[in-house]
């Protein structure tokens, strides 16, 4: 496909030629100007491309050939757990009572739903080890946003103004940009020599202006903070709440909940600890558990069970609820995906998957250390990891050079897609690597191998790597020059 040019959909076909035909009208024709006012008409028809359906078919189906995708290789995506989607769960979602069902569908013809919404509900609240549940946001960094809302009206209920929320300096990118969204302050939070939250600073920032402490465990370096009760102490001393970024909860499902650990508040990314299809943006699913004192606050409406056994939602005698924060109930598709996983697996079963997940990243990390490559890619920190691992690509770039984006180009030309690069941010030249459970022995006995080829070709010769990749449909971009003057139209 390198030698194909690529074309869009606007370049193909010709006038009059059409995939489908419309027949006649059956019904009375209306004037269109009492469907439309004429200030919302067009004045032309609008221009669409031309083609029959098989050059439809075609052209969508080469463009999904030009995607990576973790149906035809390896994506250790690091923080983002890109694990296999089971087809069991999709076939679920595409009954037509699930597929066909419209959002606008009053309570007492959508029982079936609401009753998989509710037990869903009740799951993650056993996952979590948090009560109350709400489906309502749309993706992880909407759950993020609940979550702060959520903490400032818990405050402002108290009498209390708190504009300050602290964040760790390995923390994913959507916790500071959440709470400038609901209008506070981002306070960083240090990472002590171990790769946990520096005890010593976090006293020194939590005060009474203090909202709320914003973490995941394990963090984003892949290692399980073991002062975990001493700082939901510290910030509970100070009146805050402690809020649970729930990213890398494939780690810990069936063996620690937040709860336990002292959150008040977890969202969970049912597109990645619960398999969703989540490439290219969507479709996303980023519910929220809360403790008993923040129910509260949870959003409206709610899903109820009455005493008939009956499901309904409920958005009344909620005062102090935040409200609703979309349209409908959520991402409905979801919801029953990620309800198949857990009821495939079972507590046991999500259990034996972090587990796995554990074992596959530390098995990666050995395997890398076994193939030299530990002494230019060396772990940024700890000796070990929990589901994912950093690798500081410094050495490689003083001593090869090579930088680690250039490594995640050539990774490319040896089938694999690359892990995240340049994060998180307190780690030089940062690889983050997470094989997820679902891969095999084979897989990643694979790639660790790719990384020792590609390390040792630059040993010889460094432009290669430099100039990587090789076998792609599109060749490395020009990336200053993308972000300063970027193409985002074609002319018709």
């Amino acid at each position: 496909m390198q030698r194909d040019r690529a074309t869009t959909i606007f370049e193909k076909g010709a006038a009059g030629r059409r995939a489908f035909v419309a027949p006649a009208l059956d019904v009375p024709e209306v004037e269109a100007t009492k469907l439309l006012p004429p200030a919302f008409r067009r004045d032309a028809a609008a221009r669409l491309p031309e083609v029959s359906e098989p050059e439809l078919v075609r052209h969508y189906v080469k463009l999904s050939r030009r995607n990576f995708d973790l149906d035809t290789g390896f994506y250790p995506l690091g923080s983002c757990t890109m694990k296999h989607n089971p087809r069991l769960h999709e076939r679920v979602a595409s009954l037509p009572g699930h597929a066909r069902l419209h959002p606008l569908q009053a309570p007492e013809r959508s029982q079936g739903a609401l009753e998989l919404m509710h037990n869903l509900e009740r799951a993650l609240g056993e996952v979590s080890g948090l009560p109350h549940v709400s489906l309502q946001p749309s993706a992880g960094s909407h759950g993020e946003l609940a979550g702060v809302l959520l903490t400032r009206a818990f405050h402002e209920d108290r009498g209390q103004v708190r504009t300050k929320v602290l964040t760790p300096d390995t923390a994913h990118g959507t916790n500071p940009a959440t709470v400038t969204m609901a209008g506070m302050t981002v306070v960083k939070v240090g990472t002590n020599p171990d790769g946990g939250v520096d005890l010593d600073d976090l006293r020194a920032k939590a005060d009474d202006t203090v909202a709320c402490l914003m973490l995941t465990n394990p963090n984003t370096l892949g290692i399980f903070d073991p002062n975990i009760t001493e700082i939901a102490k510290i910030v509970h001393d100070v009146g805050a709440t402690l809020y649970y970024d729930g990213a890398n909860l494939n780690a810990i499902m069936g063996k620690a909940r937040p709860g336990d650990m002292g959150f008040d508040i977890v969202h969970f990314n049912l597109h990645k600890s619960f398999t969703q299809p989540h490439g290219g943006g969507g479709p996303g699913s980023g519910p929220i558990a809360v403790s008993e004192r923040m129910k509260p606050y949870l959003m409206n409406p709610r899903i109820v069970r009455g005493d008939d056994g009956v499901f309904n939602l409920d958005d009344h005698g909620y005062e102090k609820s935040i409200g609703r924060l979309r349209g409908f109930q959520g991402n409905y598709g979801c919801f029953v995906r990620s309800y198949a996983y857990i009821c495939s697996l079972g507590g046991e079963g999500l259990t034996d998957a972090s587990e796995t997940a554990v074992l596959n990243a530390n098995y990666l990390l050995a395997k890398l250390t076994e193939h030299g490559v530990a002494d230019k890619l060396p772990l940024a920190f700890g000796d070990g990891c929990m589901h994912e691992f950093v690798l500081s690509g410094a050495p490689m770039k003083k001593d090869l050079g090579i930088k680690t984006l250039d490594l995640a180009k050539r990774l490319l030309d040896h089938g694999y897609h690359p892990p995240t690069v340049y994060f998180p941010l307190l780690v030089d030249e940062a690889l983050l690597v997470e094989p997820t459970e679902t891969e095999t022995r084979e897989t990643l006995d694979g790639f660790a191998e790719a990384i020792a080829k590609i390390l040792k070709e630059a040993d010889g010769d460094p432009l290669i790597a430099q100039n990587a990749p090789y076998t792609t449909p599109v060749r490395r971009l020009d990336e200053a020059r993308a972000a300063k003057t970027p193409i985002i139209r074609q002319p018709l």
